[in-house]
């Protein structure tokens, strides 16, 4: 086996969950995968953008099947259903059956109980995770929990409850896809095999733009605020939690840990959405042996954008971005995008171009870890 493949394989069985606060949702010793099936069906709970492209993702990358959708929402219901039917039928498989269309408040009991469903692909608003998460559970399904796993602590250990219940029964997983992305699976393991040297600090970011929403002509100001739950703290966690969450996961894992403290503040300086989110953050996360994380995020550029993790070891420096590069400076250098490069061939790069960016391959690569 090459050792491309390996880096990819041990990639593939990683697995930690986290809230921004640094708990641990399962241990990887609680994710077991079952015999899979040909084509394992898919039930989508939540068919918003991000369960629709995962789904989507699914059903493209893996021989899975979308066979059930639900959700609070008939527009989004319909709206997926149309999608999901062609997406079926270019892929060689059948039209999602009326019968397991759910909509409405009691939509994800309804889908978990469907005996067309192998596995649900839990894509709500974060508040309500640990509760659909433990319908699917109760109800003996298998489950792919997006990010984050909760709004607080209290959901935080109901979902660490549920994995020790689960455990050797069913196969659970968070959508830290970062985690199976090739370029930081190999940078993980070439800072874990020592190339750093000792780490001592590290920084991390996730600076972006504003998430727009539509305006929902009509719509009750309780079900705007559930339509536009990415602006409200208490439906999303706020900005540190819903969409930090990967940055931080980042350094969890590559720093193999924790943190046991964190220190610092944020505000809502020039949003102007009708929520309650913060637009910024600036934390220093301390981990074990004392190495500090300076961590600062935003979320309301204009026209530029960067996610980025570093770590600072007395043999070199880490480098890691959304797009690129992906590096190590120092005794021991290496880029990812340089290296491949290099491997395809001067001239097939040239007229490639660019090999694209460093999370390209990982929610296919995280899909198809989770169905074999």
């Amino acid at each position: 086996m090459s050792s491309e493949k390996k880096t990819q394989n041990m990639g593939r069985r990683q697995f930690l969950g986290a809230t921004a606060a640094g708990l641990s949702v399962m241990s990887s010793h609680l994710v077991r995968g079952s015999a899979a099936n040909s084509a394992p069906r898919l039930g989508l709970l939540g068919c918003g953008g991000r369960g629709t492209g995962v789904a989507s993702g699914f059903v493209k990358d893996t021989s899975a099947r979308v066979t059930a959708l639900a959700d609070l929402f008939s527009d989004r219901l319909e709206k997926a259903h149309q999608h999901f039917d062609r997406l079926n039928a270019s892929q060689g498989h059948s039209k999602i059956d009326n019968s397991q269309l759910f909509q409405g408040p009691d939509a994800a009991q309804e889908l978990a109980a469907s005996n067309q469903v192998d596995f649900v692909l839990i894509a709500t608003p974060p508040y309500v995770h640990p509760e659909h998460l433990e319908i699917v559970v109760r109800a003996g399904k298998h489950a792919y929990l997006e990010k984050p796993v909760s709004v607080d602590v209290a959901g935080a250990k109901k979902v660490m409850e549920l994995g020790e219940k689960a455990h050797g029964k069913l196969s659970l997983d968070v959508g830290f896809q970062i985690r199976n992305a090739p370029p930081f699976v190999e940078l993980t393991r070439r800072i874990h095999d020592g190339a750093l040297g000792k780490i001592a600090c590290g920084q991390a970011y996730y600076y972006a733009g504003a998430l727009d929403r539509p305006a929902w002509p009509g719509a009750s100001p309780a079900e705007s605020r559930l339509r536009n739950w990415v602006w409200d703290k208490r439906l999303s966690g706020d900005i540190i939690v819903e969409q930090n969450i990967h940055v931080i996961d980042v350094c969890n894992w590559v720093l193999r840990g924790h943190p046991v403290k964190a220190s610092g503040e944020g505000g809502r300086s020039v949003r102007m959405d009708s929520g309650d989110c913060y637009d910024h953050y600036g934390v220093t996360f301390t981990y074990p042996d004392d190495v500090n994380v300076s961590f600062s995020s935003t979320q309301f550029n204009k026209g530029w954008w960067d996610v980025c993790e570093r770590f600072f070891g007395s043999k070199g420096v880490s480098e890691a971005h959304y797009s690129q590069p992906v590096a190590i400076f120092g005794e021991e250098p290496w880029d990812y995008f340089q290296n491949l490069a290099k491997s395809a061939g001067e001239t097939e790069f040239s007229a490639a171009g660019s090999f694209g960016g460093a999370l390209d391959e990982a929610d296919p690569e995280k899909q198809k870890a989770f169905v074999e």
